[in-house]
């Protein structure tokens, strides 16, 4: 199930992505399948253990095109261990909510994304979130989970004050949005409570399956009620000097100016 719309997201084979807090690497899963040179990153150890075993199944099966590559490693998102302009994309999906320094975390992405690299932030939107957390404290009073709640114009200020350019915002999901109210209003845990368990297989049914009356109904639902909100946007190129503003002719104008 991906959040990222790749219609709207151009990925190019040898393309390098990092996936940051991959967890299960749905999107650096489908960025190898598109031939990228993938790099999935988390903090979380077992999740990248597992994710570095499906690289290697699907290398193993073919589903990566030649030239693609896909590494796995553990690492923090407010430092990470790459140069600057390290890659062509970068991809965060459902975790700023969860980071305190959210700020910091914008700057990390921005500082290692290549001038003219596109960036696809994804967070659980306002208004479903919202119900979420009007249901169950349980929902968000856990360690390592929801901090905050983002508005969408607050997350795309954010986004222009790091030194992005956002370009395009959708919603994702809206078929999840009452699967986890359900959960909140009945505990968060509770996986027995029969409207719990009846939706959650209608949601593994659509996924698998994917109907057409279901991908209609969604598409629908989602300006309304989508659980995600996507934004994407590139980090600009830096403005080049013209000829007689570069510092190498300022200096020597300064040094004519004095001779005379």
């Amino acid at each position: 199930m991906l959040t990222v719309d790749f219609s709207r997201f151009p990925l190019a084979p040898g393309d390098r992505v990092l996936d940051l807090g991959c967890g299960a690497g749905r999107h650096a899963f489908e960025c190898y399948r598109r031939g990228a040179r993938v790099v999935a990153l988390d903090r979380n150890g077992e999740e990248i253990r597992e994710v570095a075993k499906w690289f290697a199944a699907m290398k193993e099966a073919g589903e990566a095109p030649a030239g693609a590559t896909a590494t796995a490693m553990e690492g923090d998102a407010l430092a990470l261990p790459f140069p600057d302009a390290s890659f062509d994309v970068v991809i965060i999906s459902e975790v700023m909510e969860h980071i305190p320094d959210d700020k910091g975390v914008l700057a990390e992405m921005v500082r290692v994304l290549k001038p003219g690299g596109r960036i696809a932030v994804t967070v659980p939107r306002y208004g479903p979130e919202k119900v979420c957390w009007s249901l169950s404290d349980a929902y968000h009073e856990v360690e390592g989970g929801h901090i905050r709640i983002y508005r969408a114009d607050e997350l795309l200020a954010k986004m222009r004050e790091a030194g992005l350019r956002p370009y395009g915002t959708h919603h994702a999901h809206a078929l999840h949005s009452p699967y986890w109210w359900l959960k909140c209003a009945f505990g968060v845990d509770n996986d027995k409570a029969l409207p719990v368990r009846a939706y959650h297989k209608l949601l593994v049914w659509d996924i698998m399956k994917k109907p057409l009356a279901t991908r209609v109904a969604e598409q629908a639902l989602n300006p309304l009620i989508g659980k995600s909100f996507v934004a994407y946007a590139t980090k600009p190129h830096l403005p080049r000097l013209s000829e007689n503003r570069r510092p190498e002719n300022r200096r020597s104008g300064k040094t004519e100016a004095a001779a005379e």
